[in-house]
């Protein structure tokens, strides 16, 4: 049996996919190990977890919109981040002695410590940023991006020429979707396209199961945790989603995942709750409101739940592409949307079968892909290989 030791992002939507894959290493005999922070790990994976601590900082530019956005991503977040855990990291790979490392595609630290120490090392892409290479039309991001890579190489002391794509292993690539979703890109032969890693995730108490009513369609909205870093936006949102779903109370209920004030006064066909436990209640959901993120647009497709999609920031304006093109929702502007238009985009997805079709097809080709299960399998095939 093997050693793996992830390397990830500090964020829920990062930690879930890889905790489910890990998971499945786990049950199939092998050791695993974590590098990142202990307080935000730990009640996302379980204190039984092995995990090397990085300590916690904060980082700039999370709500950034646009091409400006890719700029903080680098600038703010990626670069500080990849300085701030690199000794972790190193000092994880000397101790633990992992046979193959599990790098977040923003980790830097994890490819860079592989690199330096001759280890096998598989990216992990737990969002469509760079999967797609949305900037090969745009060569001047490329390349700046890659000054950005080359900077990071130096700082680690690594030596000078060549320096590889730290966003993509030679080695192994996971992609958290599927060629339904992603449409017909075409990918090396060493990635796997595994579909979303799901797992059972740490209980939610206190969801009010007899609230739905059977007779009702049920629309869920959520930010994600996007509302974390861009409250104000948030709840604007959240403020324009009740007033869609207002008149709507004979035909539906919704769940809206927000701040308990973020809705003053909601109608008694809206339920505002700061948390759900979103895989438990994704099977009795209708159609789902939402940013955009990877993690949650899998997670409603997976049950063939179809979407109304407001992208804001980072890799949301592909994602929502993709489900627009794949014809399982519809896409709207978060900053620019009426409440009027909302209520269209949504009605018209819950009374158009088409979209529940199309999205039936994509959980289909992600039960095919194989998931957690896939991935971990990909995993150890790396690691066989390599003794």
């Amino acid at each position: 049996m093997s050693r793996f030791l992830f390397i990830t992002l500090p964020l829920t939507g990062h930690v879930y996919p890889a905790s489910a894959i890990a998971s499945q290493l786990s049950a199939g005999g092998h050791e695993v190990a974590w590098v990142g922070s202990r307080a935000r790990l730990l009640p996302l994976i379980g204190d039984e977890a092995t995990v090397y601590g990085t300590g916690l900082r904060p980082y700039r530019g999370l709500a950034d919109t646009g091409l400006q956005s890719v700029k903080s991503l680098w600038e703010d977040f990626v670069v500080p981040f990849t300085r701030f855990t690199l000794p972790s990291v190193e000092k994880a790979v000397q101790d633990y002695r992992p046979d193959i490392l599990v790098v977040d595609q923003h980790a830097l630290a994890g490819a860079l410590a592989a690199e330096r120490h001759g280890l096998r090392w598989a990216t992990l892409c737990s969002s469509s940023m760079e999967l797609g290479q949305p900037f090969r039309e745009l060569p001047k991001i490329e390349c700046w991006i890659r000054g950005h890579l080359a900077t990071v190489w130096a700082d680690a002391g690594l030596p000078g020429g060549e320096v590889p794509d730290l966003r993509f292993s030679p080695h192994l690539v996971i992609a958290l979707t599927s060629t339904a979703l992603s449409g017909g890109l075409a990918f090396p032969g060493h990635y796997a396209l595994v579909g979303p890693a799901l797992s059972a995730r740490p209980a939610r108490a206190g969801f009010p199961w007899d609230w739905l009513d059977s007779g009702r369609s049920h629309v869920l909205v959520t930010v994600g945790t996007m509302a974390e870093s861009n409250a104000t936006d948030s709840a604007n949102f959240y403020r324009r989603a009740a007033e869609a779903l207002a008149p709507l109370g004979d035909r539906l209920q919704g769940i809206v995942i927000a701040p308990p004030d973020a809705i003053p006064a909601p109608p008694g066909h809206v339920l505002v709750v700061p948390r759900v436990p979103l895989l438990e209640l994704m099977p009795h959901l209708d159609a789902v409101i939402c940013h955009g993120g990877l993690n949650t647009v899998c997670e409603a497709l997976s049950c063939a739940v179809p979407l109304v999609v407001a992208p804001l920031t980072r890799d949301q304006p592909i994602n929502a592409a993709q489900v627009v093109a794949a014809g399982a929702g519809l896409r709207v502007s978060f900053g620019r949307v009426t409440p009027a238009q909302l209520r269209y985009a949504l009605t018209t997805v819950l009374d158009d079968p088409g979209y529940a079709v199309a999205a039936a097809r994509i959980r289909d080709s992600f039960v095919a892909a194989g998931g957690a299960r896939a991935a971990a399998q990909r995993l150890a095939q790396l690691a066989g290989s390599h003794q």
